[in-house]
């Protein structure tokens, strides 16, 4: 819990000062930064991260400083070159990016799959990294570094926007990797109820395009292996005829956990009116 609002008074502290500041190219390069960074650490680039990490640097929650930090990167690097099958596979995911002339703060997801999981089986798992950067001799450097895992909650609230995301690239191996083998739908087109196969089909051969796929408004209830979601759901593009579309639908998604992971078990959409009295009741 003290990590958790160490984060948030970060988070905001920048976001306060700093999100009118912070265009959508300033906001590409930093994901470029740290995206550098990451890679600098796979390949074990010591030079290039003495330049990334400032002098000063302190990684949470241990304390650690820049040549500890760096000692410990390079130990892993030496390690995984000396055995490539034991080594993890980290991705970054889900930037939440805010900045000032001086200063900058990057929030991300990391998905870590490992070969070596719980009962020493490969598996995935997650954490968030929370990095504080300041601009200093014209390059930025990293000053500060805190992460912690995520829980149940966190977990599925990343996995809906990787929902999101999958419906916005008509991404069938994500459906195919996420979807439950029993997975079923309730169309909120025409309530039919459909199979697994049938709803893949029917999102990823859709002929329309899609320009904006976000949820809001979302409520995430657990109960042991068992989690249900609402929330807002909105699909805005064109469709097969190139006809604006922009839908919004109030829905239920229902998740299980198999096989050490969350996995999406059923879903039912219904159509919110144009009519913004009965749509709020």
């Amino acid at each position: 819990m003290k990590m958790k609002i160490f984060f948030v008074v970060i988070i905001l502290a920048t976001a306060i000062s700093a999100v009118a500041e912070c265009s959508d190219a300033d906001k590409r390069s930093l994901e470029a930064f740290d995206r550098a960074w990451g890679k600098a650490g796979i390949d074990g680039d010591k030079t290039a991260l003495m330049s990334i990490y400032a002098e000063d640097y302190v990684g949470f929650p241990g304390m650690q400083s820049k040549a500890a930090t760096i000692d410990t990167t390079m130990q892993t690097f030496d390690r995984n070159k000396s055995n490539p099958g034991g080594a993890d596979k980290i991705t970054h995911e889900h930037y939440l990016i805010t900045c000032s002339a001086g200063s900058a703060t990057i929030t991300h997801r990391n998905t870590i799959w490992t070969p070596d999981g719980e009962g020493g089986k490969p598996g995935t798992y997650y954490s968030r990294s929370v990095h504080v950067l300041e601009k200093r001799g014209g390059k930025w450097q990293v000053v500060s570094n805190a992460g912690h895992g995520l829980d149940d909650y966190d977990v599925l609230w990343y996995l809906e926007q990787d929902w999101n995301d999958a419906v916005l690239r008509k991404d069938r191996a994500w459906f195919d990797k996420n979807y439950a083998a029993d997975f079923t739908s309730i169309s909120s087109t025409s309530a039919k109820v459909m199979s697994r196969a049938e709803v893949i089909a029917d999102t990823v051969d859709d002929k329309g395009t899609n320009e904006l796929v976000e949820t809001t408004g979302m409520n995430i209830r657990i109960d042991g292996n068992h989690a249900i979601i609402t929330g807002t759901f909105r699909v805005k593009g064109k469709d097969a005829k190139g006809m604006a579309t922009d839908r919004k639908i109030r829905y239920t998604d229902v998740w299980i956990r198999r096989d050490g992971r969350w996995q999406a078990w059923s879903s039912q959409g219904t159509p919110i009116p144009a009519d913004s009295q009965v749509a709020t009741n």
